[in-house]
């Protein structure tokens, strides 16, 4: 039986309308989307942000102060992805996903409408803070559920090209806020940016949230979810259980997937964020230039990931993640050594390296999804997935700099092929699974 065969009389495809599924991805990627856009403009605006909610005495002060609040998100990812994995295996996938976006979009709104400094004082910068903390604990569960939900819905033979709606989602919506920040600045003066322009993007992250739990309230819950809750509860009055993993065994795949996602998080901050950074501090590149080779290299990996996500749903995961890793590793040297002042140069770095995280992007969700089983995957996701971001991905851009302007960038560069490698040591203990109906991990 081909994969075009088994997607139309497969088990996975019981009850699930071709509609259904498409009404679903939508919902799900335009929702991730937005959350993505709602976390990114917060960075691109930091200093008007600073200006306007911390005090003007010490404006250097202020603006580590507005980034400090934006690490704080990161720290309450895990915690949300944590709390909302448990409570998606109980209360299911539909129901996080509608309850993150409420809370991202009231975080957005709450920063819009903060008074500023001069009005409330120290009060503008704690709400700012209880802003973000809703906002890093909403977007630990969001990105855990959407990326256990898109591959549990997708067909079996269209299950990486589902997921791959994740990492077009996370270059959109960072795209999109970077672009926000771009045209405002060039149309607003920049003593209404200081004042009101600021809280436009957060305005409309928090209204266009109205669409997207429109477009969610008919998303199909995930089936494979719905059967093995149907599976327990039969169980449990048949006084009969699956023994399931021991302990150990799920703590061993948490940690395998903790090592797995530090290598595809640590060189996509970097390359992603930070490559401009450091071509404008460390070479006297042109802000502007260094931003628009940072726009176009995303624009060619949003491109690339789905086309990784057909790949990989013809020759299998283990392949393209394996060549990024090791081709991350490879390359890592040689393409900083090749930026320079000019800015075709970051382009051409960012290109090779965006375009190789492609294989990442188009692949993860459906790779972590078939190595977990049902009843464990939002736990381990959970749990591991916005960890490994938050330590690896989350610093990234501080180790860079601090090793860097000590003139030790070559041991960052060493620690970043180390943890690439020890992710492609864990890839390649793992069994090939492409198209394995998600009941039968084991």
């Amino acid at each position: 039986m081909d994969s075009l065969t088994a997607e139309a009389t497969g088990p996975a495809a019981t009850g699930m309308s071709a509609v259904d599924r498409r009404r679903s991805l939508v919902a799900t990627g335009v929702g991730n989307l937005l959350e993505w856009f709602d976390w990114a403009v917060y960075a691109v605006f930091s200093t008007y942000i600073s200006a306007a909610l911390f005090s003007k005495e010490d404006p250097v002060s202020a603006l580590l102060g507005t980034l400090a609040v934006f690490a704080v998100g990161f720290v309450m990812r895990p915690l949300g992805g944590f709390v909302f994995g448990r409570l998606a295996d109980k209360k299911g996938r539909k129901w996080v996903l509608l309850v993150t976006m409420l809370m991202m979009a009231a975080g957005s709104l709450m920063i819009a409408l903060i008074p500023s400094y001069e009005t409330i004082g120290g009060f503008a910068s704690v709400l700012l803070l209880l802003a973000r903390l809703i906002q890093g604990f909403a977007h630990g569960g969001e990105s855990t559920a959407s990326n256990v939900y898109l591959p549990e819905i997708a067909p079996p033979a269209r299950r990486a090209l589902y997921g791959s709606t994740v990492g077009v989602a996370m270059g959109g919506g960072t795209l999109i806020a970077t672009l926000f920040g771009t045209v405002l600045a060039g149309q607003i003066e920049a003593s209404a940016m200081g004042e009101w322009g600021w809280r436009i993007p957060f305005f409309f992250g928090a209204l266009l949230a109205i669409v997207v739990l429109w477009l969610r309230r008919n998303m199909m819950e995930s089936e494979v979810h719905t059967e093995h809750v149907t599976a327990v509860a039969a169980e449990a009055k048949t006084a009969t259980s699956d023994p399931g993993w021991t302990r150990g065994q799920i703590a061993k795949r948490a940690v395998e997937v903790f090592f797995y996602m530090a290598g595809t998080t640590l060189p996509y901050y970097i390359w992603s964020s930070y490559a401009a950074v450091y071509a404008i501090s460390q070479h006297g590149m042109d802000p502007g230039l260094a931003f628009a080779a940072t726009l176009g290299a995303t624009v060619l990996n949003i491109c690339l990931v789905p086309v990784m996500g057909l790949i990989s749903d013809r020759i299998g995961r283990r392949i393209p993640v394996i060549f990024y890793n090791l081709a991350t590793a490879a390359l890592t040297f040689p393409m900083f050594g090749l930026i320079s002042s000019d800015p075709w140069t970051l382009f051409a770095a960012q290109s090779i390296m965006m375009g190789i995280s492609a294989c990442i992007g188009g692949t993860q969700p459906a790779m972590i999804s078939e190595q977990v089983p049902t009843k464990y995957r939002m736990l381990i996701m959970g749990t591991a997935m916005p960890l490994a971001v938050a330590l690896f991905g989350g610093t990234a851009p501080y180790l860079n700099t601090w090793f860097t302007s000590a003139g030790n960038g070559w041991l960052f560069n060493l620690y970043m092929i180390a943890v690439c490698l020890g992710s492609a040591v864990v890839v390649w203990r793992w069994k090939e699974t492409k198209g394995i109906d998600l009941r039968d991990v084991r």
